[in-house]
């Protein structure tokens, strides 16, 4: 699976499962860490984690494709999940404000994602 229709599927899972502020970034010309950075925000801790899970699931069951690591599954407040080319942020709505990383990585290319 090439990153950016990785990185597209799972954005829509995020977008699917009701996740806010879903945002997909280019970051293959500003890091060497990933080609991808999908963030998005969950309304609550639960549903945070929710989150965070069904993407691994999903990219699992449909796509044969888990993360290389995760973090997160023991803070509730920030997930992340490594897929080696793209890397999956998913935050409450205070972690987000706080360690404000579509500010922090702006030089990286909004992709425009229509889920209809």
């Amino acid at each position: 699976m090439e990153p950016k229709e990785k990185a597209l599927a799972i954005a829509k899972i995020l977008d699917d499962k009701k996740a806010t502020r879903v945002k997909m970034l280019r970051v293959h010309d500003v890091t060497v860490i990933a080609d991808y950075f999908v963030i998005a925000s969950g309304t609550s801790s639960t549903h945070v984690k929710s989150l965070a899970g069904d993407v691994e699931f999903i990219m699992k069951e449909k796509n044969n494709t888990a993360p290389i690591r995760t973090e997160g599954f023991n803070t509730q407040n920030w997930f992340i999940l490594d897929y080696g080319d793209v890397i999956v942020h998913v935050f409450s709505p205070d972690a987000r404000d706080f360690y404000d990383l579509d500010h922090l990585w702006a030089d990286g290319e909004d992709v425009e994602l229509d889920f209809e």
